[in-house]
């Protein structure tokens, strides 16, 4: 029995994840019956701040969030150890800027409060993020893009407590033509981990779009989940 005023301790078995971007992290791609399916020890925390079996769409950032990497990055997690849990934290929000992802920007100060809520119920094991084309279009965003997500990256540890925290980053689309200083952000992304420590890049090679140009579709959505699941688990042994 906990003393008066005493709050139950965090379940070291329910591995928590941070999911921040655009619209490529929230999940554009088609829900098929497969996404639909609830599966065991693989929770979301949804816009109520409640957990509830991860089922797409895990994000609730627009009407037409789908199918995203989140839920098969978090199976993947959840079947190298079956006695934890994973939780993951959406807090993605299509067609956002990097600078409002900054220490004090609306995003990231929404998704802070989430997560340190989250935190109350078990431990922050990862931070996976895909964002971008919104700064590739212009040189000026493009070139401060490494600026703001070393500094990113760095507040996030601070904040949340974890200096060691792994962060893993995604390569923008290989479809992605619209932006002329694409070549700049994804040097920028691919080169983090040689930068900052415990962090980790996956390729997008070999994905497709839905037929946009903009959003990968399901099946690239699910493989690119795994992708991320593989390079985290590298990154916490």
């Amino acid at each position: 029995m906990l003393a008066a005023g005493m709050l139950p301790a965090a379940d070291t078995d329910f591995h928590l994840y941070l999911l921040i971007g655009q619209s490529n992290m929230a999940g554009r791609g088609k829900v098929e019956l497969q996404d639909k399916v609830a599966v065991p020890r693989v929770l979301m925390l949804n816009k109520a701040n409640e957990w509830v079996s991860a089922v797409d769409p895990i994000s609730f950032d627009k009407s037409i969030a789908g199918v995203s990497l989140g839920r098969t990055f978090g199976i993947e997690m959840a079947k190298v150890n079956e006695k934890v849990k994973i939780g993951l934290i959406p807090c993605a929000v299509g067609g956002t800027p990097i600078r409002r992802w900054q220490q004090q920007g609306d995003l990231y100060q929404a998704a802070l409060k989430r997560a340190k809520l989250a935190r109350k119920d078990g431990v922050i094991k990862g931070i996976l993020w895909h964002q971008g084309e919104s700064d590739s279009g212009k040189a000026e965003t493009a070139d401060i893009y490494e600026r703001h997500l070393h500094a990113m990256v760095a507040a996030w540890r601070e904040d949340l407590g974890v200096p060691n925290v792994p962060v893993v980053v995604g390569e923008l689309g290989q479809f992605w033509k619209r932006a002329k200083h694409k070549s700049v952000v994804d040097a920028t992304l691919k080169a983090l981990p040689n930068k900052v420590k415990y962090s980790g890049w996956v390729t997008s090679v070999g994905l497709d779009h839905k037929g946009d140009g903009v959003h990968f579709n399901a099946a690239s959505y699910r493989e690119l989940g795994k992708r991320y699941a593989a390079k985290m688990q590298a990154l916490l042994k």
